[in-house]
């Protein structure tokens, strides 16, 4: 435009001036071509003003002969400092050689190529700034001369939004393409335009498979309506960011989980135009969380589940006998003493016993009922569907069954028994917690009654539970308010009558109960950790006791004293440092000392036994064996077990019914003791008859109420060497 502009004004102009005789400031102001007003109603030079290009005409020999005010604007010089200059000083100096198409000498032959030139350069403004520009170079014929008109336009802006533009999607495909993420694009049909390397390697098809497709191709098919429904929420504006998790079903066939992430993309007027897809594979994850899951739900050890998991399946019965009606019950199974397990094979023996003993169980329950360990020992067994109650005493016997034969690991051999507490309950029974919590009650009595054995929860019982705690905390209260003591009861020498020993008693005064008998609070205090401190307690008083004893009388030797010790406390590792620590705070000489266990406590872990038993003879300490004759104790155990004194039990020295065949076995007892080179000590002798018929027996030993009852400590000191025979007539 603007040059057919400018050859319609050359068509009627007058002679132009060669350039050195032309004025600059008249050419700057457009008196250097005259044109017919008639052709031009306004000068040609205004129509190039109103142009948002800057424009300069530029003669033969390159010199700029005019210059409109856009161009002066474009590069802060007057046009009057442009006009009369080349064109070339507008252009960097280091750049003026790599634009050849601008130098003088191309101007001025540029006819004789029919040059036109079309380029982007920068320019220097006068303020010493440079801009990016377009410059367009035309060559026209006037009056047999060479010009060139040049149209140039400032694209700095346009040059910075493409360079911004370039360096956007340089970036996002950076961030596309080497994105360790699974991506993907897809327009409007959900079909994808593009996808990068890892999403190709995550669901195993190459780029060219999936350019163009939907996501059926990879997805699992039951899952293909989520991503249909995320994308109708897209389109109609419902979510603006989908975020969800389906299953990829690979090239390979293997299936995959992966969570999905969808972003609209949108034009300034919030149009739609594509989505972006990240995602990432979470089947690692996922089967992570389901090991911490059932992890949370289930014993480490025995792979069963736990007491929570169990709380959830007895809830979820209850549900159903409200629903259908029915019977239930909850049995809770407690190894017994398998403490004493771990205590003489050690803890991985005893992680495989119990094992082995969730398999037994495991292999005994029917499917319908939930088996769980809910404690070191300890198993709970939920039995839904019994058609009568009595079915739950069945139930309670099949699980004890699978204790019956020994189990065996590498050259240890265990047999291992069992108590079990049964609660039979209904759609009435509104408390859970309260259901296990009466088995418990049931399983306490399970054991009071001798273990290895079931109880069934009945009313009254969880009463009497709450009797025994109460005693038992008041039992705890009396022993810290220091309301327990110790009494000694004498042990005679029963040819002489003489005293010779002490056994130590404890004795407990309720300031409301009156005395409370041993044989109700011992049993409490074994079921709790506070029969440790007693037994300690009763050691060291009985200890400190006989330390202050004198020889008197008839007495040649030194009184001794004999201290009961639970099964607890025998198979406590710390005793012998205990028993230790007495004797030498109190000066007593260990052969004065008698350690006194039961038969059944004896045989609980014979081995652990013996090892005991060893250990206190070599710091010169006697073992009595009480209550002998009334367990299942074998003469080859006695013979191993080789105690200084056998205790015969009450019930064979004053029998309900006496008879020749007690009498039989009672001399068979002393005999055997003596045989075995054992003292030999009857119990609770109360009468004259009994007194002489064990005499007569070769009873070495005796003590009861015939003699004397259990006194203090001052009392008994009065009593040693003592010669009781006026009781006995």
């Amino acid at each position: 435009m603007v040059l057919s502009l400018i050859r319609r004004a050359a068509s009627t102009a007058s002679k132009v001036p060669p350039a050195d005789e032309a004025d600059p400031a008249a050419f700057a102001e457009g008196e250097c071509f005259t044109t017919s007003t008639e052709d031009f109603p306004l000068s040609w030079h205004i129509l190039l003003e109103v142009l948002p290009d800057g424009i300069a005409f530029i003669d033969g020999p390159g010199v700029i002969r005019y210059a409109n005010d856009q161009l002066a604007t474009l590069t802060g010089y007057a046009r009057k400092e442009l006009v009369g200059r080349t064109i070339e000083f507008l252009v960097p100096t280091i750049n003026q050689n790599e634009q050849p198409a601008l130098r003088t000498r191309s101007v001025r032959h540029s006819h004789k190529h029919k040059n036109v030139v079309d380029l982007d350069l920068t320019l220097v403004c006068k303020n010493g700034s440079e801009t990016t520009v377009h410059l367009d170079r035309s060559p026209f014929v006037l009056d047999g001369e060479t010009w060139h008109v040049v149209t140039i336009r400032d694209i700095y802006a346009q040059r910075a939004a493409e360079l911004a533009l370039a360096q956007s999607e340089l970036r996002f495909h950076m961030a596309f393409d080497g994105n360790v993420a699974p991506m993907t694009v897809t327009n409007l049909e959900d079909r994808i335009t593009a996808v990068n390397d890892s999403f190709c390697a995550m669901v195993g098809y190459s780029r060219e498979e999936l350019m163009g497709q939907d996501s059926k191709i990879f997805t699992y098919p039951e899952d293909v309506g989520i991503t249909e429904e995320s994308h109708r929420r897209a389109l109609f504006g419902e979510a603006d960011q989908n975020r969800y998790i389906k299953r990829y079903l690979r090239k390979d066939k293997r299936v995959i989980f992966v969570e999905v992430s969808r972003t609209p993309a949108r034009d300034e007027n919030g149009a739609l135009l594509y989505f972006v897809f990240s995602e990432r594979d979470i089947t690692e994850e996922r089967a992570l969380s389901a090991q911490l899951s059932h992890q949370a739900l289930h014993d480490p050890l025995t792979g069963l589940a736990n007491r929570a998991l169990f709380m959830d399946r007895l809830s979820q019965a209850h549900a159903r006998i409200t629903r259908q009606g029915g019977t239930c019950a909850v049995l809770v199974m407690d190894l017994d003493n398998f403490k004493g397990v771990n205590d003489t094979y050690g803890h991985l023996v005893g992680d495989q016993l119990l094992v082995a003993i969730a398999h037994r169980l495991t292999q005994s329950s029917r499917s319908s009922d939930s088996l769980c360990r809910s404690g070191d020992d300890e198993f709970l067994y939920l039995a839904e569907g019994l058609a009568s109650p009595a079915d739950a005493g069945l139930v309670a016997k099949r699980l004890l069954k699978v204790l019956t034969e020994p189990f065996s690991f590498a050259d240890v051999k265990i047999e291992q028994h069992a108590s079990v507490g049964v609660v039979v309950w209904d759609a009435t029974c509104t408390d859970q917690a309260e259901i296990v919590q009466n088995a418990d009650v049931a399983l306490f009595e399970a054991k009071r009654a001798g273990k290895d054995r079931h109880v069934v929860f009945e009313a009254g019982m969880d009463q009497q539970a709450v009797n025994r705690f109460e005693l038992v905390q008041e039992l705890r209260q009396a022993f810290h308010a220091g309301e327990i003591s110790m009494h000694y009861q004498p042990i005679v020498d029963l040819t002489t009558t003489a005293v010779v020993g002490f056994e130590a008693l404890m004795r407990w005064r309720h300031a409301e109960r009156g005395w409370v008998p041993p044989i109700v609070f011992i049993p409490l205090a074994e079921q709790s950790d506070l029969i440790l401190e007693l037994g300690t307690f009763a050691l060291r008083e009985a200890v400190a006791a006989a330390s202050t004893w004198e020889r008197k009388g008839l007495e040649i030797n030194w009184p001794y004293i004999t201290v009961n010790l639970s099964a607890r406390q025998f198979q406590d590792p710390k005793l012998v440092s205990i028993i230790e620590e007495a004797l030498f705070e109190n000066g007593l000489g260990p052969e004065r000392l008698i350690i006194e266990i039961t038969e059944s406590v004896a045989l609980l872990d014979i081995a652990e036994t013996l090892n005991v038993i060893e250990r206190l003879n070599r710091l010169g300490i006697g073992f009595a064996l009480d209550d002998f004759g009334t367990g299942y104790s074998s003469l080859s155990y006695l013979a191993l077990m080789r105690p200084r004194i056998i205790k015969i039990d009450q019930t064979f020295v004053s029998p309900t019914l006496e008879s020749v065949r007690n009498d039989t076995l009672l001399e068979a007892i002393v005999s055997l003791g003596q045989k075995l080179n054992m003292s030999v000590l009857a119990e609770g002798i109360e009468t004259q008859r009994q007194f002489v018929r064990l005499r007569c027996f070769g009873c070495e030993l005796g003590q009861g109420f015939l003699f004397a009852p259990a006194v203090p400590s001052d009392e008994a000191a009065s009593l040693v060497g003592q010669v009781l025979g006026s009781a006995t007539g």
